[in-house]
């Protein structure tokens, strides 16, 4: 169900938002979850469904923001997460991004993506710290001998 605050931007304001690759945590115990990345198995950028609003500050200046649009997770996704972004197929760009006119939005594009075209790896537990950016963190990461 969506909340009102999105319709417009869900029927008049839809983007893309390039990636290539998404992070979801899997809870392992109470206290530990170990982040999975997933990409393509062809390692190809992809485009994740968005909808973007434009709101007024206090400080009276515009700002941009965007949300990307969640999910059912598929079959790769699930054994991670109860949800996953939305991923577009680049044959349905034109459709996600087109709005005019148009009775009713494509809703029928708010689908898991194929689970056969994706890869899921574990990756460093560091990179849900926003004060680690480094590329090393993306790559496969096995957990180390003497750690839990």
């Amino acid at each position: 169900m969506m909340k009102p605050m999105w319709r417009q931007p869900f029927k008049k304001r839809r983007c893309l938002v390039p990636a290539d690759a998404f992070y979801e945590w899997k809870k392992i115990d109470p206290k530990t979850k170990q982040p999975y990345a997933f990409g393509m198995k062809d390692d190809a950028p992809f485009a994740f469904a968005g909808v973007w609003e434009q709101w007024i500050a206090p400080d009276n200046k515009p700002v941009d923001t965007f949300a990307i649009i969640t999910t059912d997770p598929n079959e790769l996704a699930a054994t991670v997460h109860t949800r996953m972004p939305v991923i577009v197929e680049p044959r349905d760009y034109t459709r996600w991004l087109t709005h005019a006119d148009e009775e009713q939005p494509p809703i029928e594009l708010l689908r898991p993506y194929d689970t056969d075209a994706m890869n899921a790896w574990k990756v460093d537990p560091r990179v849900g710290n926003v004060r680690n950016n480094e590329p090393g963190l993306c790559a496969e990461w096995e957990c180390p001998p003497n750690s839990a």
